[in-house]
């Protein structure tokens, strides 16, 4: 295993001249892309419009390839939406004999497929091994973290801790508390404590303000409480490798089937230690009390996560997620000082163990809250903070390119799968809607007599035409599986709410300029200029 210090602080000589190249990298490519392409279509039309086309169907081919496993990847969810998680649990008790259960005669393709994939899991664990431990061994830390989010954000998802149908003895919860949090912060949190008591235990751990080498970000104050909790579990006798730690949002939401399923793909995977669980994150907690923008923007967030769960080999820990407690140790906790520390957490784990780490899909949903304010402007503003702060991500981009180009264990064509995805991503991100959107127009507004009486002038539009046709069938395909996911409600008009919903989805373009393109843009823009994010902007949470 590689030491090796993930974060930007304190370097010198080499090491901090890669740190700020690999910082400048993205944001110049960016910028470059799109300034390029504007000059190009002042300077050269004709060359600049069959770019364009040739862009437009790149990302149509993209468009096309991503809806296929988006709907694969719903077609799964839709398969585990109804599995026994807690009875495959307890027939891994005894591997050898353990089989799926008999399916009924008029068992459904849902089932078929469900148990054959459950019986595959099966063979992979018997033939890859080690056994798992006994199911009653198994233990969760669930750790909350909160900084300024009220009572009424927080009882629902400790709530629905509570309602599990794992058995709550073998669950230990901590709320994560930042000291500097407000008197009614704690005041609510310790009623929570009062109020709930049926775990192994129920701790509030408060995280002091400027610990040295700390910054004011989210991945201190959970590493903080998962250090006491490593305490804690040492004195009950709790091994590490028998421990599943999960750091859920403070307005997280779990089904009730959610920490059986978390067990479940903890035993059947045979490298369980070396491994973090990600479960598709969707934001309905609120959904229908926010402005149609930020319904849209969530939803499609959702839908990249469930698409990403279709390529584990590329998957990266997101938001809400969960970890082996023996790696998370070994590893160090969360970094301290980085913004991003969800993903961050996966790439310093993959770094640790020589690229020996991955990421394990789950298709289970929790549920999150959309960005909400008091008046549809702050709403706008908080959504645009809220994507800045995950665009953030690209500083995990620097450290893991100094980090590959230390370590010699792991190999050539892993780097460049990691690296170059990473890169392309974000660079992606902030470029594509811009181009879509505004620069794709740039040559015809240009066009000088030479192009305009050149046969590409008239095929362009044709073309681009015909390209954009073909991706509205993307498009439908997304609405209706967002309808689909959309939770239930009582209320007056449902059908023409979800129509009204539907129509939404024609703000695409606008929001995914500037609420998506336009937040990874000013950030690529700091992180190159070096005006560092030094905290953590907690998303402001509101409920009716």
């Amino acid at each position: 295993m590689m030491e090796f210090a993930f974060t930007a602080r304190g370097l010198k000589g080499r090491e901090k001249a890669l740190q700020r190249f690999f910082e400048i990298l993205p944001g110049a490519t960016s910028w470059s892309i799109l300034a390029g392409m504007v000059w190009l279509s002042f300077r050269d039309p004709l060359t600049a419009a069959i770019v364009i086309i040739a862009f437009d169907f790149h990302w149509l081919l993209r468009i096309l390839y991503t809806t296929l496993f988006l709907v694969l990847a719903y077609v799964r969810l839709a398969i585990e939406r109804h599995t026994d998680w807690l009875l495959r649990i307890k027939g891994l008790d005894d591997l050898a004999r353990s089989a799926p259960p008999a399916l009924a005669p008029d068992a459904g393709w849902k089932e078929r497929l469900s148990a054959r994939a459950h019986r595959n899991q099966l063979e992979r664990l018997k033939r890859y091994g080690p056994p798992p431990p006994p199911s009653r061994a198994v233990h969760h830390l669930v750790i909350f973290p909160v900084a300024n989010e009220a009572r009424e954000i927080l009882e629902p998802g400790v709530r629905s801790v509570v309602f599990q149908k794992f058995p709550l003895k073998n669950v230990m919860l901590v709320v994560a508390l930042e000291a500097r949090a407000t008197a009614d912060v704690k005041a609510g949190v310790y009623a929570l404590k009062e109020q709930y008591g049926k775990f192994l235990d129920f701790q509030v751990i408060e995280h002091p303000d400027g610990l040295p080498g700390e910054a004011r970000v989210k991945g201190a104050n959970a590493t903080f409480a998962a250090r006491r909790a490593a305490e804690l579990f040492d004195a009950k006798g709790v091994p590490y490798e028998n421990v599943v730690a999960s750091c859920l949002d403070a307005d997280t939401v779990v089904s009730p089937d959610y920490f059986s399923c978390l067990t479940y793909h903890f035993l059947v995977t045979p490298d369980r230690t070396r491994a973090s669980y990600q479960p598709i994150p969707v934001y309905h907690n609120n959904i229908w009390d926010v402005p149609g923008f930020a319904r849209v923007m969530e939803m499609g967030s959702s839908f990249f996560q469930l698409m990403e769960a279709t390529n584990p080999e590329k998957l990266v820990t997101f938001s809400s997620h969960s970890m082996s407690f023996k790696a998370l140790v070994d590893t160090g906790y969360w970094p301290v000082d980085m913004i991003s520390d969800d993903s961050a957490i996966f790439w310093k784990a993959y770094l640790k163990f020589d690229g020996k780490y991955r990421v394990v899909p789950m298709y289970v949903t929790l549920s999150m809250d959309v960005v909400a304010a008091d008046t549809w402007w702050q709403t706008f503003r908080n959504v645009y903070k809220q994507k800045r702060r995950w665009a953030w991500g690209v500083e995990n981009f620097p450290i893991l390119m100094r980090g590959f180009l230390k370590n010699p264990r792991i190999s050539t064509y892993d780097k460049l799968k990691h690296g170059l995805k990473l890169f392309e991503g974000h660079v992606a991100w902030a470029t594509w809607a811009f181009i879509l959107t505004f620069i794709g127009w740039l040559p015809g507004l240009f066009a000088g007599s030479e192009f305009s009486s050149s046969v590409l002038y008239y095929s362009a539009p044709r073309i681009t035409g015909i390209i954009f046709n073909l991706a509205l069938f993307s498009l439908l395909t997304t609405i209706m599986l967002s309808l689909f996911l959309l939770p239930d409600k009582k209320m007056k008009h449902p059908f023409l709410t979800r129509a009204v919903f539907a129509l939404e989805w024609l703000l695409v373009p606008v929001i995914a300029t500037f609420l998506s393109a336009l937040p990874a843009l000013d950030t690529q823009t700091r992180f190159m200029t070096a005006r560092y994010m030094e905290s953590f902007w907690v998303t402001e949470k509101k409920r009716k």
